[in-house]
């Protein structure tokens, strides 16, 4: 049985919205293929919620081959973009210096996948803050395609020094 949802997506617009790619550029330093969240469309600092998707297109890289005939979003990638959903809330709240440091994965817990994402399809990720800290910070996330929750997932986040990571 899945989680109870940290929000009803009903009352969250997704065509409003906060941040679009150029904006989150400004925050994560993810380029190119491993850009994995096209928009966020919802901030509640209070309840430390952020709301935003990745539309999942045909044409990205690893379509081809996971599964050929049968395409569907490797979890890694459900994780990665649960992942960088967390790393723009806590850059954007000034938990770390982003000027100097940026968000690297440290670590994944209690990861359950309960369907598939398919090409076509929106993967709308949810996630709620356990705790933001200078030295660590972890996130609850949801991902939803629709109505249906298809994995959540604890993500550790770590910070990094800009020079030593490139």
């Amino acid at each position: 049985m899945p989680p109870p949802a940290h929000i009803d997506l009903a009352t969250v617009n997704l065509n409003r919205v906060v941040a679009d790619r150029e904006a989150i550029r400004k925050v994560n330093r993810h380029r190119f293929a491993m850009e994995q969240i096209d928009a966020i469309v919802f901030v509640d600092n209070e309840r430390e919620i952020i709301v935003g998707y990745k539309d999942v297109r045909p044409d990205e890289f690893w379509v081809s081959g996971h599964f050929p005939g049968q395409p569907m979003l490797p979890g890694v990638l459900m994780c990665e973009a649960g992942a960088q959903l967390g790393s723009y809330y806590a850059l954007s709240e000034g938990v770390i210096d982003r000027e100097r440091e940026m968000m690297v994965f440290g670590g994944l817990e209690n990861v359950r996948f309960r369907g598939v994402v398919r090409p076509g399809d929106r993967l709308v990720l949810v996630s709620k803050s356990l705790r933001m800290r200078r030295r660590q910070s972890i996130f609850s996330v949801q991902g939803f395609v629709g109505p249906t929750m298809v994995f959540h997932a604890e993500v550790i986040g770590v910070p990094m020094d800009r020079a030593a990571g490139g």
